[in-house]
């Protein structure tokens, strides 16, 4: 009634001389009027230009790119850039809106607070085979026996360049991920082959062991071991760990070490061919490694 216009002069007459006519707050009818908005079901419409794509359809793009992926427990980031291969062009923050409201979003960890670091530094190279990270995990059988897994990762395209497993894991057993991947960058298993290539490790027992320095001496290998009790200055390969934790040690069971070692290379495969790293633009590990030495072709 308030918005109803005046017969005589044209204008409306208004909530205060309603209100005051009637001898009602104003706040009273503002109070009511909010509780009957409230009430009224309205239905969720987003501000401005719609979308070509509604939240509802790309959820479901979301739920396809999710079940098509060969790796569990992607975040937004890379949902938004396997989308865009599909040539869907949504916002990153509407993926992550859209994954929190149809819970598709994967559980996280709580982290914890940490004290001051002694590595402040960077790890990351600029071109691949400036530097390499060499760490170890473990798998249990269903024997009950351990199996020790030696990796090794390039700091510079984040590729696996070796990866093995073994029981029991000694020192000779940690250099493997060494032999398959010099031949591969370098051409040969030969002395003094790999120079200006730098190793990260840390102070495990393989890993400071004296055939395990002087293998590294032979092939012109630097050895950089990380500072002590500071796992972020193995940062590239502990990561590369969790992450073959999470894609298949956690959501697999083996019988045998050999089983295990089959399933290490093909899954080294995998994640060098269709695993989406960040920093790289979302490109993959092979793929950035293929660009930089296409692009010394070139320019040679």
């Amino acid at each position: 009634m308030s918005q109803t216009p005046s017969p005589t002069t044209g204008s409306r007459y208004g909530v205060r001389r309603l209100c005051g006519l009637w001898d009602w707050p104003r706040s009273s009818f503002y109070a009511q009027r909010k509780r009957q908005q409230a009430e009224k079901p309205r239905e969720s419409r987003r501000p401005g230009p719609q979308p070509k794509i509604s939240d509802r359809e790309l959820a479901e793009e979301i739920r396809k790119v999710l079940k098509a992926s060969p790796f569990v427990g992607e975040g937004y980031r890379k949902v938004w850039a396997r989308l865009r291969a599909k040539d869907i062009r949504v916002a990153p923050r509407r993926v992550l809106r859209v994954m929190r409201e149809a819970e598709l979003q994967a559980p996280t960890r709580a982290g914890h607070a940490h004290g001051p670091k002694a590595h402040d530094g960077t790890i990351i190279t600029e071109r691949p085979d400036e530097m390499w990270g060499i760490d170890a995990t473990s798998c249990l059988l269903t024997s009950g026996f351990n199996a020790t897994i030696f990796i090794a990762v390039d700091h510079g395209s984040s590729d696996c360049v070796g990866i093995h497993a073994a029981r029991p894991g000694n020192r000779f057993e940690a250099l493997e991920p060494l032999r398959q991947a010099i031949p591969a960058s370098f051409g040969s298993y030969e002395e003094g082959v790999a120079l200006g290539l730098a190793l990260r490790h840390d102070h495990g027992s393989q890993f400071i062991s004296g055939d395990f320095q002087d293998e590294l001496d032979f092939l012109g290998i630097e050895s950089s071991p990380s500072y002590v009790r500071e796992p972020q200055g193995n940062g590239c390969a502990e990561r590369f760990i969790r992450t073959l934790k999470e894609q298949l040690l956690w959501l697999r069971t083996f019988d045998t070490v050999e089983e295990l070692r089959q399933e290490l290379h093909e899954f080294k495969v995998r994640y060098n061919q269709q695993w989406l790293i960040q920093r790289h633009g979302f490109r993959t590990p092979a793929s950035v490694r293929d660009d930089y030495y296409a692009g010394l072709a070139e320019a040679a």
